[in-house]
């Protein structure tokens, strides 16, 4: 099993593919790194190990970057959304397995936004690695007014050491009937733990792709 680099409509992506996959999941990235950073690739590889095929797409401004345009600042909601609308549209021309929407931090918010603004859409859930619930050290500036009012299953799997949003802060918060919080001990928002909890990034993100695959099964149905 191994990632391919090939093109989806007006997206170059990068694909894993197991054997028997079950569903696809197309995995957008967070604010600062693209589809090839370490952890994109770790997590895309351990997905596909637990039998989901990954498509690892980028942002406008993530691709200008790419293509020597300087760095440019993460393009603006609406411009994520309808960039998640070409994806999807590109993936339904690739496969007729179910489609998850997903994400890195940034990217994983995008696609919850996603879910609720569509609804009516075939795709049949939504999973955040590391959700931005609010900037660290602000907590009042929260990013979760959408989640409520989801009406698509949606799985977030937050490190417990995440300064993005901690459990304490997590669990007051109104994520709704359809979200659910899996935390990883030990976890920072990059799933990276204390030595001294004897774990390893990669164990965490094993852990994660583990919990994705059985979200995929419990909801694909």
């Amino acid at each position: 099993m191994s990632d391919t680099c090939t093109q989806w409509g007006e997206f170059p992506v990068i694909v894993d593919i197991p054997a028997r996959p079950r569903a696809l999941v197309a995995l957008a990235h967070g604010a600062g790194l693209g589809m090839d950073s370490p952890f994109m690739g770790e997590m895309a590889s351990a997905l596909a190990a637990a039998g989901l095929q990954v498509v690892r797409f980028e942002f406008p401004y993530m691709a200008r970057r790419r293509r020597g345009e300087g760095k440019p600042p993460p393009n603006r909601m609406p411009v994520l959304l309808e960039t998640w609308s070409a994806m999807i549209a590109a993936a339904r021309e690739q496969t007729a397995l179910p489609i998850y929407v997903a994400g890195k931090s940034m990217g994983g918010r995008a696609a919850s936004e996603w879910l609720a603004v569509h609804s009516d859409s075939a795709v049949a859930g939504g999973i955040a690695y590391g959700y931005p619930f609010h900037p660290p050290a602000k907590p009042d500036s929260l990013r979760t007014a959408h989640l409520s009012g989801l009406q698509k299953p949606l799985l977030i799997l937050q490190g417990t050491r995440d300064p993005f949003g901690k459990p304490q802060e997590v669990t007051g918060y109104d994520l709704g009937a359809h979200t659910n919080v899996m935390w990883l001990d030990s976890g920072d928002h990059d799933y990276k733990p204390l030595k001294k909890s004897g774990r390893t990034q990669l164990q965490l993100i094993a852990e994660a792709a583990s919990a994705s695959a059985t979200f995929v099964q419990t909801t694909s149905r």
